[in-house]
């Protein structure tokens, strides 16, 4: 098998086939680009080079490179013509029986060498490959949207997968600039599989009532997040991001770290899909009122609350620092009201944040007679505030524990390593850092002891730590 694939086809012509198909050309392969509509093709030969002239302009390409780039690729509306293809990706409708019978058609056309390539988010690989001759052929090459600027590529192998073919995929996709993962073929690969905590714990807070929306998503923009779970829902629509959360617990047999939220199937049902329909969790309709962005206290600063939001900032977790005549510390699962209890004082508790933060930082009380103090302490970090319901795990941490308990068990069930895990996360979604870096940041003997504490004061099994983190600890 040639290790060199300079011969490209793309099935599919809409905005992720026509993705991939410029990523593969960019790189300096010839690449067809096929569909049997015609409109879609002229459209995607219309959006592409576009794509390149804008990227000439910017100076990221010169005129010439764009030029050439453009000539590397072609638009077909007959399969035939991919017969001398050492690759073909697949990037159609996400339907196993339309993907079945278009398999089956390019393996009858293709050289025996060539390969075949799905980039399905969500079907299993060996499903899709059972009606093919040589299955071992046939791999998963997840890529994320839009396929030109993300960086992740899940490889994901099938029981029949050859592991040469893998690796050369694998190969294939870091030619190509790209970071490639190798997956084991499960329910939801790495990225849809451990990112469903994000979205789910962040409707579970909005339900209880923890916090707004609005406060919510900027806890999240604070923690280093480019968007608030529940804004992202919106951007991806709700009806496609609760799909996959059915269809991933669904997988799953429910034993999963998550449970789909009513809150966000209710918006489905409303047709509130989010940007796409004009209101989701967010009204986007034009005069909308939006939310204000919280604001620092405005309070004289005394050096009592001087000293102890500066010992706070590099005060481990479960770690309780005096400030007059109350307690002062981060969250490490139990409620406000619960530790106040142990230590027989008003206490004042801190969602996780990052140490160099800058934007608003989530607080609970055991008592309203904590509140002055916690302003006093907010305004020595000129930080801004989100009171939160005295809830366990409050919502960054209780989020972040989450995720990094179904990274755990990816890890612990073979589906890649941690490193996998964390480089998935961060160029799959956009992460400003894997489950597992924040897992080590946090404290993993602190994680396991907070993750318990969740689970204790909400009765959920599924908070327990992973075996996985807790033989670790």
């Amino acid at each position: 098998m040639n290790a060199t694939i300079g011969k490209v086809a793309v099935c599919g012509a809409g905005a992720m086939g026509s993705g991939i198909a410029q990523v593969a050309a960019q790189a300096g392969a010839s690449v067809l680009i096929f569909d049997v509509n015609a409109q879609a093709l002229e459209t995607s030969r219309t959006r592409t080079l576009a794509d390149l002239d804008k990227l000439a302009a910017r100076g990221k390409l010169s005129a010439d490179e764009a030029r050439t780039i453009g000539e590397r690729m072609q638009w077909v509306s007959t399969l035939d013509a991919l017969a001398d293809r050492d690759l073909v990706i697949e990037a159609i409708i996400e339907d196993a029986g339309i993907k079945g019978q278009l398999f089956e058609r390019i393996e009858a056309i293709v050289a025996p060498d060539a390969i075949i390539a799905t980039n399905t988010s969500s079907l299993p690989i060996s499903r899709l490959a059972r009606g093919l001759k040589q299955p071992a052929r046939f791999v998963g090459m997840h890529f994320f949207n839009p396929a030109t600027a993300m960086k992740l590529v899940e490889v994901i192998s099938g029981a029949a997968t050859d592991p040469v073919v893998a690796a050369r995929i694998k190969a294939t996709a870091e030619s190509w600039g790209k970071v490639a993962i190798p997956v084991a073929d499960v329910p939801g690969f790495i990225v849809n599989r451990v990112a469903r905590p994000f979205y789910g714990e962040a409707f579970t807070a909005l339900n209880e009532g923890a916090a707004d929306a609005a406060s919510i998503d900027a806890l999240f923009r604070a923690a280093g997040f480019r968007m608030g779970p529940l804004e992202l829902t919106d951007l991806i629509g709700q009806d496609v991001n609760f799909a996959v959360a059915r269809s991933v617990f669904d997988s799953y047999f429910g034993r999963t770290r998550f449970v789909p939220q009513l809150r966000q199937a209710a918006l489905v049902d409303a047709g509130w899909y989010g940007r796409k329909s004009g209101r989701g969790v967010y009204d986007y309709r034009d005069g909308a009122p939006k939310a204000a962005d919280p604001q620092v206290p405005d309070i004289v600063v005394t050096d009592t609350y001087r000293n102890a939001a500066a010992a706070l900032k590099d005060a481990a977790p479960g770690t309780f620092l005096r400030c007059g005549a109350l307690f002062v510390g981060m969250t490490q699962g139990l409620t406000a009201r619960r530790e106040s209890d142990t230590l027989g004082a008003p206490v004042i508790l801190f969602d996780w944040s990052p140490a160099d933060a800058t934007g608003p930082v989530g607080f609970t009380l055991s008592d309203e007679s904590a509140r002055p103090d916690a302003l006093g302490l907010l305004a020595a970090q000129s930080r801004a505030g989100v009171e939160i319901a005295d809830r366990p795990g409050m919502i960054v941490a209780r989020t972040l524990a989450q995720l990094a308990n179904a990274a755990a068990d990816a890890v612990l069930e073979r589906v890649a390593d941690e490193q996998g895990v964390d480089a998935a996360l961060r160029y799959g979604a956009n992460y400003p850092y894997g489950p597992f870096a924040w897992a080590d940041r946090y404290g993993r003997g602190a994680l396991v002891r907070l993750l318990d504490g969740i689970a204790d004061g909400t009765g959920e099994a599924m908070y327990r730590p992973s075996h996985h983190l807790r033989n670790g600890a």
